[in-house]
């Protein structure tokens, strides 16, 4: 559009490595770019086939998944951040074999652990404490440094719970006894939050990745132009609309923030909109992305698990919030527009609805495929699969739109690189679960809670968000709710809350 400076990509990356962790991947060259691609793709590969042809036992899964991630966190992500040189030295590739077969040491060892009923050898310990420890380490470097501290004030409080003052503490228990519960079991680093990244979520970020090569995304923020761009303030409504629609198939507001803000945000400024205004509306609007099914957040798949219900339910909980969450967004926008008459494009500027939908329309068919999927019952790993199958041969009945061989083993390095953050955001919330399950701490802490607001349920509920709040400054979405409904969801259950209910309220903040 005439007038409108873009955001360059080199602009983006610049600001995303200030912001995001995941961003501050080296750039590599020659043969270590073409080794990290293979793995990526062979990564993304295990997970399609796996998810076509039945999921291997739930350890193996999570282990194999979990050994990809470490591998790709220490060829990629440098232990400084900020560090520029992306250059691979030899400890680092010694480091990300090591860290690889401890990922595998599971996987590899699978029928003897699980016959051994407890009675662990010395190398099962000493493997789960690299386990636990290059679970830390790749969680400082990708997802930050908080959730690390967090880890580890569990691990030190399952140790040294003898020294715990009121109802925290607990009789403490061996080294032993934490490392082999935290990675030797489903009740810690291989539990269900890193099981729901093997299995649902991998799938979606996968279709996410192939949205954006298909050309999905650009569709959506033609639509928002044309619906919505000559309206007042039409700019910043446009960049509601397109995160709205670009919430239906992804679960990441930073993905969504990168995809529309980098044209939205430019076009609000000049529009007459204050900058830090135009940021605050790409960046509400993005975040509602994680809440808009029918593919919500991360979190929202692990909800799913964690009450045993079908994922279709959790959307449709979540439908009428998601729109009036925008809705409240879009009016704030629309009477910010009127205060400062602020005018929508010229439609001369803007594409026509028509001629989007003729041009690229069909490109909607893999989300109507997994509506459709989730609708009659199948399971999300399948519906996901089915978009991701769709949404090839939906791209392939234009040529404008078809993807090519190359551009589809892109779209799966593309999904496996995203995929670290979640893998290992999981892995590390896995530890302070596994550390409430060994201490019994939930149940302790879900009636301190209780006790606390008096028994008074809109006390706990400030409670809960308060908590909430505090750990999203430094912790992702996926993890913070992970930690956040394992805490404070049993107490507002407890005082009678649904626990549907429940578990949404800690979503939503």
């Amino acid at each position: 559009m005439e007038g409108v400076e873009v955001v360059s990509k080199e602009e983006i990356d610049k600001i995303l490595k200030q912001v995001d962790k995941e961003a501050s991947a080296r750039k590599l060259t020659g043969t270590p770019r073409w080794i990290v691609y293979v793995i990526c793709v062979s990564w993304s590969i295990f997970q399609v086939y796996t998810a076509a042809f039945g999921l291997l036992p739930a350890q193996l899964q999570r282990s194999i998944h979990l050994a990809y991630a470490f591998t790709l966190t220490y060829l990629l992500f440098p232990a400084r951040s900020g560090d520029e040189d992306n250059r691979l030295y030899w400890y680092n590739w010694v480091l990300a074999i090591f860290a690889c077969y401890i990922g595998l040491y599971m996987a590899l060892n699978y029928m003897r652990i699980m016959e051994a009923g407890g009675d662990y050898s010395r190398m099962d310990y000493i493997a789960a404490v690299f386990g636990i420890l290059f679970t830390l380490e790749a969680a400082r470097r990708v997802v930050g440094l908080p959730i690390v501290c967090l880890a580890a004030f569990f691990l030190i409080f399952s140790y040294f719970g003898a020294y715990f003052p009121g109802f925290m503490a607990h009789r403490g228990y061996s080294l032993e006894r934490i490392a082999s519960h935290m990675y030797l079991t489903t009740e810690g680093i291989l539990g269900i939050p890193l099981g729901v990244a093997a299995t649902f979520i991998y799938l979606f970020i996968l279709f996410g990745s192939f949205r954006e090569k298909s050309g999905l995304g650009q569709l959506f923020i033609d639509i928002s132009n044309a619906v919505a761009g000559w309206a007042t303030g039409g700019p910043a409504k446009m960049a509601i609309v397109t995160s709205a629609l670009e919430g239906t198939v992804s679960g990441s507001s930073v993905a969504n923030t990168v995809e529309s803000g980098s044209l939205t945000i430019p076009m609000m400024k000049r529009l007459g909109y204050r900058p830090e205004f135009a940021a605050a509306v790409e960046a509400s609007s993005s975040t509602g992305g994680q809440i808009m099914p029918p593919i919500m957040g991360a979190a929202a798949f692990i909800m799913a698990e964690f009450l045993n219900v079908p994922y279709l339910d959790i959307a449709k909980a979540a439908a009428i919030p998601a729109c009036l969450y925008f809705f409240g967004v879009f009016m704030e926008v629309h009477f910010e527009a009127k205060r400062c008459n602020l005018r929508g494009l010229s439609r001369d500027e803007l594409p026509r609805f028509t001629d989007v939908m003729k041009e690229r329309g069909h490109l909607f068919v893999p989300l109507f495929a997994i509506i459709i999927f989730l609708s009659i019952g199948f399971t999300p790993l399948y519906a996901a699969l089915m978009g991701l199958v769709t949404c090839i041969i939906a791209g392939a009945m234009k040529a404008s739109t078809r993807m090519s061989p190359r551009q589809i083993a892109d779209g799966f390095e593309l999904g496996a690189r995203n995929a670290v953050g979640v893998a290992l955001a999981c892995a590390s919330a896995g530890i302070i679960i596994g550390a409430i399950t060994l201490t019994g701490l939930g149940l302790k802490l879900g009636n301190g809670l209780v006790e606390l607001a008096g028994g008074n349920l809109p006390l706990t509920l400030v409670f809960t968000m308060i908590t909430s709040l505090i750990l999203g400054m430094g912790v992702p979405t996926t993890a913070n709710y992970i930690i956040t409904s394992t805490i404070a969801a049993p107490a507002l259950i407890q005082l009678g809350v649904h626990p549907l209910a429940a578990h949404m309220f800690v979503f939503y903040f």
